[in-house]
């Protein structure tokens, strides 16, 4: 099941304007999202590094080592997201231990890509 299969059906949502900033780097981050629609973008040091589509995971990070953010979201187009606290999060772990493994390799293939823009 895909990590969006989680969050296909959920009630609560957040819909952001193109352009909008969804979280500032550095901001102390309380959820995750999960993109339901539209395009996020993912930019570190000003730069753009990643644009996420329908079923992209981002700010995963701060839940799981409860640091600040470590780079800003904004909204590429409008879009609508889906916000996963903590509790949640901890909750879909513990029941379904693959989306643990899903929110890993997410986390992994991002590093990786990251690693070979800066060679």
């Amino acid at each position: 099941m895909p990590p969006i299969d989680y969050f296909r059906t959920a009630e609560e949502t957040e819909t952001y304007e193109a352009g909008s900033v969804i979280f500032e780097a550095n901001e102390i981050g309380k959820s995750m999202y999960a993109v339901r629609s539209g395009q996020v973008a993912i930019v570190l040091y000003e730069q753009e590094v990643e644009v996420l589509t329908e079923g992209g995971l981002f700010g995963e990070m701060a839940l799981i080592d409860n640091a600040t953010r470590s780079a800003k979201a904004v909204a590429k187009t409008d879009c609508v997201v889906v916000p996963v606290d903590k509790n949640r999060f901890l909750y879909l772990v513990h029941e379904t231990p693959t989306f643990a493994l899903q929110v890993m390799q997410i986390m992994s293939e991002r590093l990786r890509r990251l690693n070979e823009q800066l060679k």
